[in-house]
């Protein structure tokens, strides 16, 4: 299985836009995605306003490329996020059973 972290930092003063289309739209639909085990979304704290995150585990790397693409290395972006997004970062990692 393939462990996706999806950390976004919004834009100053984008925060309730931007949690407003984290909620309503990107967890409803990472939560209904084929390939995907389970997702854990961390919505801001109040010493990161501005910072959200998914920890994504996938079935594996065929799954993800099949939502995202070849070059799934590149956080896939709904065109909502775009003007409300100031930068991304997006790591993989095989999960370890534990």
């Amino acid at each position: 299985m393939i462990m996706r972290i999806f950390q976004v930092v919004t834009r100053p003063g984008k925060e309730a836009e931007f949690s407003k289309f984290f909620h309503e739209v990107a967890i409803p639909l990472m939560k209904r995605t084929e390939g995907i085990v389970d997702v854990f979304p961390g919505a801001a704290r109040p010493e990161s306003p501005r910072a959200f995150a998914f920890v994504m585990i996938w079935r594996d790397l065929d799954a993800l490329k099949s939502f995202v693409g070849e070059d799934y290395t590149t956080p896939h972006v709904d065109p909502a996020e775009e003007a409300l997004v100031e930068h991304r970062l997006i790591r993989h990692y095989d999960l370890v059973p534990g």
